[in-house]
């Protein structure tokens, strides 16, 4: 049994019922679940404060659980970079943890490939997605946990998630890449530029979502990666969920369409949409660090590592 220890590097959880669910699910799957003791603490619109989990995230890597899950994402993260303990958890990534979650965790996981060369894995988060509440339908409740996203997450942390795949717009038949896969949230990704936790990633494919920013923030963020140099020095480039945006009366026929067509006309990297990642119920797991191969055959991608 893989033993799967809950933590809360970013926000604070506003209730307890998402994680307890969570951990039901979770250990139905065959996961020895724990939830570290500091994962309701409350400060501000954190889990506790920075010294609270900055010595939890250490606890855990410490302990080097078989998968270290974030609770949810938020924002946190960026203020424990400087005072993380790479190589106790470069040292976990050995004993064979694998981190998993997505959004604010994109720091974390991008400050192990930058300062370790360690994997982990960009995925699903205990509360946003094993904690959701059953839906009514009719006279049942239903579990709403996706379950492409829940046999993805399985198969990912036994070790037999070896390829994904998806479909993409028309026009990139027959591209082939290969390259070190990485990226995360797109503002994640972008307020590392020119830290010291930055991964410089050449010839990378280079994954990216995000949640609640307009279009032309979302414009704004990749046109700062290209203009920095970052998307010219990819392989390729894939878009995930870019959702729960709202328009504006000022848009006047702009959409995120739109915008990823003006980035295409000034990078030379194929820019792909259609990943399912990001904020929305159904994703994949993804091996950030991991050295990957994408395939185009039509419409159809496979990303495999």
């Amino acid at each position: 049994m893989n033993s799967l220890t809950i933590f809360s590097p970013s926000g604070v959880l506003a209730e307890v019922a998402p994680l307890r669910r969570a951990a039901k699910r979770l250990r139905a799957l065959g996961f020895d679940v724990a939830v570290d003791a500091a994962a309701l603490a409350r400060f501000q619109r954190f889990a506790g404060d920075d010294a609270l989990r900055l010595a939890a995230l250490h606890r855990v890597a410490a302990h080097a659980p078989d998968v270290a899950m974030a609770s949810r994402g938020g924002y946190g993260l960026t203020r424990l970079l400087d005072g993380i303990d790479w190589k106790l958890l470069a040292r976990s990534v050995e004993r064979g943890t694998r981190w998993v979650g997505h959004s604010d965790m994109t720091v974390l996981q991008l400050g192990l490939l930058a300062h370790a060369k360690a994997r982990s894995w960009a995925g699903p988060m205990a509360c946003y997605d094993f904690g959701r509440a059953a839906e009514e339908h009719g006279e049942k409740a239903v579990e709403s946990v996706d379950e492409v996203t829940q046999g993805c997450f399985v198969e990912a942390m036994s070790g037999e998630l070896e390829a994904i795949g998806f479909r993409t717009e028309a026009g990139f038949d027959g591209l082939q890449a290969s390259g070190t896969l990485w990226g995360g949230n797109l503002c994640m990704v972008n307020s590392l530029l020119s830290t010291k936790h930055w991964p410089r990633v050449r010839g990378g494919v280079l994954f990216l979502e995000d949640v609640n920013e307009h279009p032309y923030r979302v414009e704004r963020n990749l046109l700062q990666l290209h203009q920095a140099g970052v998307l010219d020095a990819q392989k390729a480039v894939l878009l995930g969920g870019f959702t729960e945006y709202r328009k504006s009366p000022l848009d006047r026929g702009y959409t995120l369409r739109g915008a990823i067509e003006h980035l295409r006309s000034v990078t030379k990297t194929p820019i792909l949409t259609g990943l399912p990642f990001g904020h929305v119920p159904t994703k994949v797991c993804l091996p950030v660090g991991a050295k990957a191969t994408l395939l185009v055959d039509g419409r159809d991608v496979l990303l495999g590592w």
